[in-house]
């Protein structure tokens, strides 16, 4: 289950970021964007990379995309009557495709938590045998400094540089362009 997973997280991350770059509507390829860094997100979590998962979807999904997303609705008029008037071309799901896919969504969540019920992934047991395991008392921030600032430095910089791409492109298609 874990490599099915693993494989569909990476398959949804690299689907959507080449039609993030490929569309021409704005409005999609912020909302495809946002599919990305949480499909990233998941990937960090099987690389057991929490924290940089945690801080990308804090950060990222939650501050600055959604400040794009509302910066792109409140300045650019046009393309979201044109976004209004598209609805039901590329992306647009009819009703019983959209249920079908939350039942999929439900349904790898239910067995997720049946699993974990019964009986635990095998480097969590790993790692209680070894005496491995953070306790509530034990003081982490200085440990997750350092694997910030040396482990997981690399991946989270190189979000800030894609973030930084879309920041950019983003003001660029928000300006007002004068008619000379």
């Amino acid at each position: 289950m874990e490599t099915a997973l693993f494989y569909a997280f990476a398959a949804l991350a690299l689907g959507s970021a080449l039609l993030v770059v490929s569309l021409k509507n704005t409005a999609r390829a912020l909302f495809l964007f946002f599919i990305v860094l949480f499909a990233m997100a998941g990937l960090f979590i099987f690389a057991l990379a929490d924290f940089v998962a945690i801080t990308q979807i804090m950060v990222y999904v939650g501050g600055v995309l959604i400040l794009m997303i509302f910066a792109f609705m409140l300045s650019n008029k046009e393309l979201l009557a044109d976004l209004q008037n598209s609805s039901a071309k590329f992306l647009a799901l009819p009703n019983w495709q959209s249920l079908l896919l939350a039942l999929g969504f439900l349904s790898v969540m239910v067995y997720g938590i049946v699993e974990w019920q019964e009986q635990l992934p095998i480097w969590i047991t790993e790692n209680m045998a070894d005496g491995q395991v953070i306790k509530p008392t034990d003081n982490n921030i200085q440990a997750l400094g350092i694997k910030f600032m040396t482990q997981y430095l690399l991946p989270f910089e190189v979000i800030s540089i894609f973030l930084l791409a879309a920041l950019i492109g983003a003001a660029h298609l928000s300006r007002k362009e004068i008619n000379p």
